[in-house]
């Protein structure tokens, strides 16, 4: 028999319904508005009727994401961290505050070295990339 709605939750409660609001958001279906709007209507939730309202046009269970089978395995050399993605990213803040401690123009010469030199030998990798992506399509 089903609980009256006019029972009250906790604490535990609100936090397992902001969690699976959570995954209805991830999964696409609410917008970030959407998604403000009803977690607000959660917190302040203080019977189980009204986390259900929350709930009244979305799907009883969020679904998983699943991994696409269409879509290629990484090699075994990708499966690491992508160190030089985050050189990268930091290397034109660090040229910004050394132009300012020193007044050079030239420390920004240091953005492009630094994608040549982390990026520039990947051409091999590349090759052999586009090679397997031509023979899965076969």
């Amino acid at each position: 028999m089903a609980e009256p709605p006019e029972i009250r939750i906790g604490t535990a409660e609100r936090e397992q319904a902001l969690e699976q609001l959570g995954k209805h958001f991830s999964d696409g279906r609410l917008t970030v508005t959407e998604f403000d709007e009803r977690s607000g209507l959660i917190t302040s939730a203080t019977t189980r009727g009204e986390l259900v309202q929350v709930f009244a046009d979305l799907p009883a269970e969020p679904e998983t994401t699943t991994v696409d089978p269409e879509l290629p395995a990484p090699a075994d050399g990708d499966s690491g961290p992508d160190w030089a993605g985050r050189v990268m990213a930091v290397v034109p803040l660090i040229a910004l505050v050394l132009f300012f401690v020193t007044h050079s123009w030239l420390w920004f010469l240091a953005v492009p070295i630094a994608g040549a030199l982390l990026y520039g030998g990947d051409r091999e990798r590349r090759k052999r990339s586009r090679g397997r992506d031509r023979r899965g399509r076969d």
